[in-house]
């Protein structure tokens, strides 16, 4: 991103209908506001919903990735042009338009509404032979109570990105087999497999230390006092791939999204033990110890969040669905990170791109994505990386059109950058 980059800051708010208010940040053109009918929005949302991953409903995942929407490019297409129609102003649209035929890429900074913040606006079709993702930078912005909490105090990766890459990748859960609902997201790891190609690249780097990069995954020993520690001991970036159980909207209680850590039962914490491990939750990562402990410490104390965070996790964002966002999205800007970039819906494991979807036995798309976010991540402009790398996955789904290249993984993840537009441009 340069400093010249036109920048739309589009904000979204739930009132019976859905209100939307763009601006342009340099004044370049009119801002706007647009009212969409509650009927349209709610008919949008479920017919989106519909197409997503739903694990814990009977033949859900499976026909997410067969008779869904998502899982052939003709009725996914048509379902992004209705997304556009739907929610793409037309007055935001032609000017996007305009600077597309400049040759110009814009950035639009989303802020969505609890009710629509599983849209994918990368995946709108403004026009049949584009996605907006094709012609515009698009990430999402946090919550303004939670970047300008008083506690809050964010790590900048202009003076940490020399440091460790905590890497917790597919963390063994006690009391789960392999192949439980809390076992392995990324199977039994081959050495020749992307990630552990990545682990092998960044060695020097990654923490724990390993002799062989097999080593790395499906660890016994990562368990959230081993995170407080080498958190504590500095770290640029926290790479996690593993399970999140998220909190249900309706319950009101983003707090009570988990992490699934190697934690046993005799852990303390706020989260109910399951089986032989206690999860590791947004209320623990915000409020510590706090009435735990004769000597209590907070949670930014305890696990200072680096700079950077990447939750490659199913659901690891979905504190944006509520009103009161206190999840893992939550915890991880208010303990010091700046960016993070998570999950929006469940996550299709590569075994079941293979098993359910028929896709080849040599297709990685889940491990691919977490190679391309991990390097966005290690990049000056990692909104702008993410970005292109959607790009080329649409470009892919749009030749192809093999389940593997679908949007049900490249579509699903978003991110949240809480600097400042002149912030970003002078980023090392």
């Amino acid at each position: 991103m340069s400093a010249a980059q036109p920048t739309a800051v589009i904000r979204m708010a739930d009132a019976g209908d859905l209100y939307l208010t763009w601006r342009w940040e340099d004044g370049s053109a009119p801002g706007g506001v647009s009212v969409i009918a509650e009927a349209q929005v709610e008919a949008a949302v479920g017919r989106f919903t519909a197409a997503l991953p739903a694990p814990g409903h009977p033949g859900g995942l499976e026909s997410a990735l067969t008779t869904g929407e998502l899982a052939t490019y003709e009725t996914e297409h048509a379902l992004a042009q209705g997304l556009s129609a739907t929610f793409l102003p037309y007055n935001l649209a032609v000017r996007l338009h305009e600077l597309h035929v400049a040759g110009i890429r814009p950035h639009l900074r989303i802020q969505p509404s609890p009710r629509v913040a599983q849209i994918p606006w990368e995946l709108m079709a403004p026009d049949p032979d584009l996605r907006l993702v094709d012609i515009a930078d698009i990430s999402l912005l946090a919550p303004a109570g939670i970047v300008h909490a008083p506690a809050r105090a964010a790590r900048s990766w202009a003076h940490t990105h020399d440091q460790p890459v905590v890497a917790i990748l597919d963390p063994r859960v006690p009391g789960f087999r392999a192949d439980s609902p809390l076992g392995s997201v990324l199977g039994r790891m081959d050495p020749t497999a992307p990630l552990a190609a990545l682990v092998e690249q960044a060695r020097d780097r990654l923490v724990p230390k390993v002799a062989d990069p097999v080593d790395a995954f499906r660890r016994t020993d990562l368990d959230r006092d081993w995170l407080g520690r080498v958190l504590r001991a500095g770290a640029s970036r926290l790479l996690y791939v593993g399970h999140v159980t998220a909190a249900a909207p309706a319950s009101g209680h983003s707090e009570s999204a988990t992490l699934h850590l190697a934690c046993t039962a005799d852990t303390i914490g706020f989260a109910p033990v399951q089986r032989d491990h206690r999860p590791l939750s947004a209320r623990d990562l915000l409020l510590g110890t706090h009435t735990l402990a004769d000597h209590p410490r907070t949670g930014p104390q305890l696990w200072p969040i680096p700079s950077r965070v990447a939750l490659i996790a199913c659901e690891s964002g979905g504190d944006l669905r509520f009103a009161e966002p206190l999840g893992l999205l939550a915890a991880m800007l208010t303990g010091g990170a700046e960016l993070v970039t998570a999950g929006r819906w469940p996550l299709p494991t590569d075994l079941a791109f293979h098993r359910l979807g028929g896709a080849p036995a040599t297709s990685r798309p889940l491990q691919e994505a977490v190679r391309a976010i991990d390097a966005a991540h290690e990049s000056p402009t990692p909104v702008t990386v993410v970005n292109a790398w959607q790009r080329e996955r649409a470009a892919a789904w749009r030749e192809t059109g093999s389940i593997e290249n679908s949007p049900l993984v490249w579509a699903a993840f978003a991110t949240i950058d809480t600097r400042t537009t002149e912030e970003m441009a002078a980023s090392p």
